[in-house]
């Protein structure tokens, strides 16, 4: 939940969309509770079996592979006992219990958490640890932990939900991520808030104890998120949450407490005017009466004439000292009356707001956490009983889906180290297939080749079979099964027999490729070009390029490339058979009428297969 009031709502403004490479290289606070509840929230209505170890295994190696990043993952701690009445409250509003049976919890004495959602934790640390991403466990909260992170600079960013991240002192918070959008990063900066709202840090903890957090969750009644921002405003960060306390501790205002701007009340105090009030002319509104404008022109009005003013305009304010000390004075007391209104709705609702100030702004202190942040290599062994006793995954099937994985981490050590090395211990670099575009990201699909000098044991050889007899068919109806969300969805690397050899084929990053096989890049770049040169000189020759086969071509046609080659042959064709004779110009009109009677995807498989 984090801040109540919709706070993203009030952020949202201020989101910046980060392109598609911006944690390539960076490590971030994974926040894991909020990815097991929102695991359970999605698939809380289908079959899936552990959908939080299921999910947790996808959208970890997505976050790895795909978008670069070195995950910590953090699971929260013991909570605290103002989290623990609060989620108590919680409870009880939303199974419609009467709020005064509430029991109140003693005081320094905490709840302990679901068995349920712990078990779930334990069981994607277990999963965690396998695929060798770090896990830290925090004193009290996740984000709390999240946040020291951030702010220490060892991770670059958090990523959680719980907008109340920004009270524990967090940087940059990533809400939410789409790899199938050309701008899938929703990111938060804490510079870009406190410039545009004007409010820093504790001004958004005074903000939170006003109108709700996971601590309190009501927090002062008829209080919004409009009326605290107004009331924090007035204050100065070194002095909101003192104010707050004394407010909430029974004072109605501070003796010293000045809701007015400083200017105002300056001129309230120098320039108040003394004696009667100046009567002012009914035609002009200016100071004088009517009579006396007559007589002598009005200075405001410029009137060179002593008979008549200007006419006053609708909506006509005058300008004077003293009209404008009678608007500053209705304007400071009218501000007084209101923020008074509001102290008193704050004294009426007793809360222990310097608990949770202190809360928030106290350090989590956790020793020896640096030593703690090393990413190591999957037991992909143990990963693959794990799956099979927990998600009954078939062994090919998780170590097809971890291969991104391996590869990225291949490719990494790859480009620190020039030695020839295997990617786990199997497979060779073979060559870069094409340049491939996807949601429009770049991407290099590569051909891994298995090693000769790897000997074939019974697992290898069924896996082969399995893998070249309809294995991708397989997959694909587990995928369709189990409801991958665009979020988790991996890209399945192919694997396919050629020649007698066994290759894989995946998508990688570019610049990963080019640190680590430059020479290849290079080769294959100037490969393009030559090709692209070739196409383009026989197309302006008016000759037509027949259209090759995927596996025949070094990079990927253009669609609109691809129907103006395929439609010239079919007119071509169709030309043919017409003059071939009327009997074949019968029967492909015959089935031309016949084809329009198939579904429609069946005639998009007849006309791209």
């Amino acid at each position: 939940m984090g801040v109540g009031g919709n706070f993203w709502e009030l952020l949202k403004p201020y989101a910046k969309y980060e392109g598609f490479d911006y944690l390539r290289n960076k490590k971030v606070a994974v926040d894991l509770s909020y990815w097991i509840v929102q695991h359970e929230t999605a698939l809380k209505s289908s079959n899936v079996k552990n959908p939080h170890l299921r999910l947790t295994f996808f959208r970890t190696i997505n976050l790895f592979s795909k978008f670069g990043a070195f995950p910590v993952f953090i699971v929260d701690g013991k909570p605290s006992p103002l989290k623990s009445q609060a989620r108590i409250a919680r409870y009880f509003r939303l199974s419609g219990s009467d709020m005064k049976d509430l029991p109140l919890i003693e005081e320094g004495v905490s709840v302990d958490r679901n068995k349920f959602f712990v078990k779930c934790v334990e069981e994607c640390v277990e999963l965690l640890n396998l695929l060798g991403m770090p896990v830290l466990t925090a004193l009290g909260e996740a984000e709390a932990l999240c946040a020291q992170l951030n702010s220490e600079g060892l991770v670059d960013a958090c990523i959680t939900a719980d907008s109340d991240a920004f009270l524990f002192g967090a940087k940059c918070v990533i809400k939410h991520l789409n790899p199938k959008s050309k701008e899938p990063i929703e990111c938060y900066h804490m510079e870009d808030i406190e410039l545009n709202l004007g409010l820093r840090r504790k001004h958004l903890v005074a903000v939170a104890l006003l109108v709700g957090t996971d601590h309190n969750l009501s927090g002062v009644p008829g209080i919004g998120m409009e009326t605290a921002l107004r009331f924090v405003e007035k204050f100065s960060e070194d002095e909101v949450l003192q104010r707050l306390h004394e407010i909430s501790s029974g004072s109605i205002l501070p003796l010293d407490a000045d809701f007015g701007s400083p200017r105002k009340c300056a001129r309230i105090s120098t320039e108040s005017p003394q004696g009667p009030k100046t009567p002012h002319c009914s035609l002009c509104g200016h100071p004088g009466s009517k009579t006396t404008h007559r007589k002598v022109p009005c200075e405001y009005c410029q009137s060179s004439s002593g008979i008549n003013c200007s006419k006053k305009s609708p909506g006509f304010k005058c300008e004077c000292a003293a009209c404008d000390w009678k608007r500053e004075e209705k304007e400071h007391r009218k501000t007084e009356n209101w923020c008074l209104k509001v102290c008193k709705k704050i004294k009426e609702c007793s809360f222990s707001s310097n608990e949770i100030a202190e809360l928030y702004l106290g350090n989590e202190v956790v020793e020896g956490i640096r030593p703690c942040l090393s990413w190591k290599k999957p037991d992909l062994e143990m990963l693959v009983d794990f799956s099979a006793y927990y998600l009954h995954w078939d062994p090919f099937y998780v170590r097809q889906r971890i291969f991104p994985m391996l590869s990225t981490i291949f490719l990494r050590e790859k480009a620190l180290n020039s030695e020839d090395v295997l990617l786990d211990g199997q497979y060779e670099f073979d060559s870069i297939q094409r340049l491939k575009i996807r949601c429009g990201h770049q991407f290099y699909t590569i051909k891994w080749r298995k090693s000769m000098s790897v000997t074939s044991n019974v697992e290898d050889s069924v896996s082969s079979e399995r893998y070249s007899v309809g294995s991708d068919i397989q997959f694909e109806e587990i995928l369709m099964d189990e409801s991958l969300n665009s979020l988790d969805e991996l890209d399945v690397p192919q694997v396919h027999i050629d020649g007698g050899c066994h290759y894989v084929s995946s998508d990688e990053n570019l610049e990963l490729v080019q640190n680590a096989f430059p020479a290849d890049v290079d080769r294959f770049l100037k490969q393009k070009e030559v090709k692209e040169s070739k196409r383009k000189s026989r197309y302006s020759e008016g000759t037509v390029e027949t259209p090759r086969t995927p596996n025949m071509r070094g990079d990927q046609m253009a669609i609109t490339d691809y129907y103006r080659s395929s439609k010239t042959l079919k007119e071509a064709k169709s030309s043919e058979d017409f003059v071939t004779g009327s009997e074949t110009y019968r029967l492909k009109g015959k089935s031309k009428v016949s084809s329009e009677t198939l579904p429609k995807s069946v005639r998009r498989r007849l006309l791209f297969g």
